[in-house]
C-alpha cells in the first residue's frame, strides 16, 4: 500500500484567483493527485496524492501557462 505524499512546489507568474484556479484545474487532472492547495501571495503549490508523478505536476503548471521554479 502506497503512502500519500506532499510535493511543493514553487510557481512563477500567479497574479490573480484566475491563476489559481487555472493552476489548481490543471494539477488536478494529474494521476495520483488527490488535493492541491495553491497559496497566491507566496506562489507556492502543495499537490498532495499517492504516486504523482511530478515531471507530470510541473507539464501541468506549463499548461495553464505558468513555471515552476527552483
Amino acid at each position: 500500500m502506497s503512502t500519500a505524499e506532499t510535493h511543493q512546489y514553487v510557481v512563477q507568474g500567479m497574479t490573480c484567483q484566475h491563476c489559481v484556479a487555472s493552476v489548481t484545474e490543471e494539477v488536478s487532472e494529474v494521476g495520483g493527485v488527490t488535493g492541491v492547495d495553491v497559496d497566491l501571495a507566496s506562489g507556492r503549490v502543495a499537490v498532495h496524492g499517492t504516486g504523482v508523478d511530478e515531471e507530470a505536476v510541473v507539464a501541468a503548471v506549463s499548461e495553464a501557462g505558468y513555471k515552476v521554479i527552483d
